[in-house]
């Protein structure tokens, strides 16, 4: 009998579902199953597999190993780990794919697999595909090694340290998360004072959730700079992919400032370089990219879209509003959080500036954070749909490069369907309050329209 995934589960950028509910062990066998029939299709048969912390991740990944293994896949397992340290391993062995078991920011009991081959990302239509892919189990089961590069990755993050400045007390928060124990090894390269909290890898998150671009998760560390006096403090999400940074008085970057800062410091050294925006990206960065002597380009959200598109544009460094950072100039080219604040360290060290006059010192646009507006998965792609229709058949003008972006005398206001949630993400910029509030009554008054939330 052929088996059928909860189509739910096949996101955009990876599959992602909830335990119980959608996701289940014998997804993760046929993951396995499909993914490695498709690699020996592909004249490979050399795979990187990780996971993160989460209490379901030790049976997900016994079940695809399982399912690789059936389809005649070598496995390199790599253990415990961030996300990026997977990407890092399929970049630096002789891997031709690699998979990671990961819920990233999501609720504790979601989990999922996101898959990526040695040069590009493997998302969408792949994904799809994959859901199709006919299993034929070959003559002999794969190999398993299992290696240990949590050494050598550590090495390669410290290694675009560069110790100068002033010295530092900094604050860490990897929330319970997969980045813990690198962050721990981390710190012993990283000349200054450190300060680290929840690094225990718990997968019930005790503390707080591990979204830093959510502000009420980020209380924890706020309270521990304060306390301390510490410079700054940096978090990560459960997977390490995404990075947050709050100033010494505890305010916190957007992911859009924290890409501004790195373009200004990338600029100084490549000037006429590429860097790379979400639609979700503050209008100030496409303003001041320019006069950095930049070129600001314009991107759908996820971080799969990102990759390709920063790998084709040759882009030196590309963000998302959410936190992910994509660094090729020195670096990978993938999203790493951990390397990310290597470099912002790096930055603050070499700066007469604190921390907070580097944000004061960035453009002051009128905005709100990241909206989530709760929404079923099998109705929010039809409402952005909706929307859409609606727009063009009252002859409004409006941006359908991901989701709908509007633009008045104002400012803009972006609506899109989550790829990786049940929920829409909003996002509403002006250059004034007032111009703010008319934007968020706009956007509330055409939602409401085609969706009660």
């Amino acid at each position: 009998m052929t088996y059928h995934f909860n189509p739910h589960i096949l996101r955009e950028y990876d599959i992602r579902g909830t335990i119980g509910k959608n996701l289940s062990t014998q997804d993760a066998l046929e993951v396995g199953r499909r993914f490695g029939t498709w690699l020996r299709q592909q004249n490979e048969s050399l795979i990187c597999l990780g996971r993160d912390g989460r209490l379901s991740s030790p049976d997900l990944h016994a079940a695809l190993t399982q399912g690789l293994r059936e389809a005649g896949v070598t496995i390199l397992d790599i253990g415990v780990c961030p996300t990026p340290m997977l990407y890092y391993a399929v970049k630096t062995t002789p891997a031709f794919a690699g998979i990671m078991i990961t819920g990233s920011h999501n609720p504790k009991d979601d989990n999922g697999f996101k898959i990526t081959l040695k040069t590009i990302p493997f998302f969408g239509q792949s994904i799809r595909d994959l859901a199709q892919q006919a299993f034929m189990q070959a003559h002999k089961l794969g190999d398993v090694e299992h290696i240990d590069i949590r050494e050598s990755y550590v090495q390669r993050l410290a290694q675009d340290y560069s110790p100068s400045g002033k010295r530092l007390k900094l604050a860490w928060d990897p929330g319970n998360g997969a980045a813990g124990e690198i962050v721990e090894m981390l710190i012993r390269y990283i000349d200054a004072d450190h300060i680290v909290i929840n690094s225990k890898i718990d997968g019930n998150f005790p503390n707080h959730h591990p979204d830093p671009s959510v502000d009420k998760n980020l209380e924890q560390l706020r309270a521990v700079i304060q306390e301390h006096q510490c410079d700054a403090g940096i978090a990560f999400d459960g997977d390490a992919d995404r990075i947050g940074v709050l100033d010494e008085r505890g305010r916190s970057f957007m992911g859009d400032q924290i890409l501004m800062v790195f373009a200004q410091e990338v600029l100084s050294r490549l000037p006429g370089a590429k860097i790379i925006g979400d639609v979700k990206t503050s209008q100030a960065f496409y303003e001041m990219i320019p006069v950095w002597g930049g070129q600001a380009l314009m991107c759908r959200t996820g971080h799969s879209f990102v990759k390709i598109m920063a790998h084709e544009e040759k882009a030196a460094l590309a963000g998302e509003v959410s936190g992910h950072i994509f660094f090729s100039d020195q670096y990978y080219g993938y999203d790493d959080a951990v390397y990310a604040a290597v470099r912002f360290i790096n930055i603050l060290q070499a700066s007469d500036q604190t921390c907070s006059e580097i944000y004061d010192s960035l453009p002051v646009f009128f905005s709100t954070p990241e909206l989530r507006i709760d929404c079923p998965d099998d109705v929010k792609f039809s409402v952005i749909e909706a929307m859409v229709q609606d727009f063009k058949s009252r002859g409004i003008s409006f941006s359908d490069i991901d989701g709908l972006r509007y633009q008045d005398e104002h400012g803009w206001w972006l609506i899109r369907a989550s790829n990786t949630q049940p929920a829409l993400v909003g996002r509403c910029e002006s250059t004034t309050a007032e111009g703010l509030d008319a934007l968020k009554q706009h956007l509330d008054e055409n939602l409401s329209r085609h969706f009660q939330g």
